[in-house]
């Protein structure tokens, strides 16, 4: 079509127009219609409704001129059977943060307002070794538009893969680049952390304690080492001893918390690798008698809601969690479109200070 001449073009628009016309004096057109008239194939129809950019713009003036005609609007669920795919987005995640579990759903939803698309969330946990089976069963049955995958599942490249083999669309939310551009939203955890170390070090504390999450977990490396990094700046170490690995909840902090407190050297700061841990830390300063941050100065990882409602407030690095999510799922819906990024989807995070983290105590002596 693209070859013919613009009089030529034109005179068989008129024509598509006209048999649209008539066809429907006889009853209500569906997108097999539509596709006859306009000479195409169903799939070519699909996606110029979905505005995909693989069309040929006389193709796509067709296609637009006889829907126009026909009055046709797209029915959500006669689409998703031409697609092959159900109108749900899914949010897959394994995190032990329910508040970062909030924050992401909220973004995501904040995305997909005006659509058609509804999302549903899909816990599941990596210890058992059936998930991905259970997983696949999910996708059998629901046939998902796509997947967000936060972390830790975002890092699981088998069951990625699995998602590749049925044909399932995803977007991955990690600390490092660990697919192409179209399918990640990058966080740079490790310059976060890095500049909690920096706020510390400032403060003057020397003997400092890191409570990291789970070894499973890519966030808990990549926070570690950029902690790691930013103290040696100002040449400070990481003791081994003042290091406990985590589950990046509120029991597991306070836990850690207490371990550090009755340690062979107790630490004047703390490092947590979230605000649930943060939160169980607190928790322990306080029944061990001592003061925030006059004794301990404590700081936390995301702002979540609870960083601002702790006494004292909460000094956290801030991960735009909320913002997150819904920038992977406007990437899910280009990516379904055809649409390309330009550059790689990325969010840097940033302390924010607050009262919980203060000048080191002055030594005895």
């Amino acid at each position: 079509m693209s070859d013919k001449s613009r009089p030529e073009f034109e005179a068989e628009l008129a024509a598509a127009v006209r048999e649209a016309a008539e066809f429907k004096q006889h009853g209500r057109a569906t997108i097999n219609d539509i596709a006859r008239i306009a000479k195409v194939s169903k799939k070519t129809v699909s996606r110029v409704i979905n505005d995909s950019p693989l069309v040929k713009p006389r193709t796509r003036e067709v296609v637009k001129a006889i829907i126009a005609e026909l009055g046709y609007t797209p029915d959500p669920q006669a689409r998703a059977l031409a697609l092959r795919r159900s109108f749900l987005v899914g949010l897959v995640y394994d995190n032990p943060s329910p508040q970062y579990v909030v924050n992401m759903q909220r973004g995501i939803l904040d995305a997909l307002e005006e659509t058609d698309f509804q999302l549903v969330l899909r816990p599941v946990s990596r210890a058992d070794a059936n998930y991905p089976g259970r997983l696949k069963q999910f996708i059998q049955q629901h046939k998902p538009f796509g997947l967000i995958l936060p972390p830790s599942v975002s890092e699981d490249d088998e069951l990625v893969q699995m998602f590749r083999d049925n044909d399932v669309d995803y977007v991955r939310i990690a600390s490092g680049m660990l697919d192409e551009p179209s399918r990640m939203i990058l966080t740079h955890d490790s310059e976060g952390a890095a500049q909690a170390a920096r706020h510390l070090c400032a403060l003057g504390h020397t003997d400092i304690a890191h409570i990291h999450g789970p070894e499973s977990f890519r966030s808990a490396h990549e926070r570690r080492d950029g902690f790691r990094r930013g103290l040696a700046e100002a040449g400070v170490s990481l003791n081994p001893e003042l290091t406990i690995e985590a589950g990046y909840t509120f029991d597991s902090g306070l836990q850690a918390m207490e371990r550090l407190l009755y340690g062979k050297r107790r630490p004047t700061a703390v490092f947590a690798g979230n605000d649930e841990m943060a939160t169980g830390a607190y928790v322990a300063v306080r029944k061990a008698g001592l003061r925030i941050p006059e004794d301990v100065s404590i700081v936390g990882f995301d702002d979540t809601p609870i960083a601002g409602r702790l006494w004292p407030a909460l000094t956290t690095v801030r991960l735009p969690i909320r913002e997150m999510g819904k920038a992977a799922a406007r990437l899910l819906l280009d990516q379904a479109a055809g649409k390309e990024p330009e550059e790689v989807i990325s969010f840097t995070p940033e302390i924010v200070v607050r009262e919980s983290s203060a000048a080191a105590p002055r030594k005895a002596g």
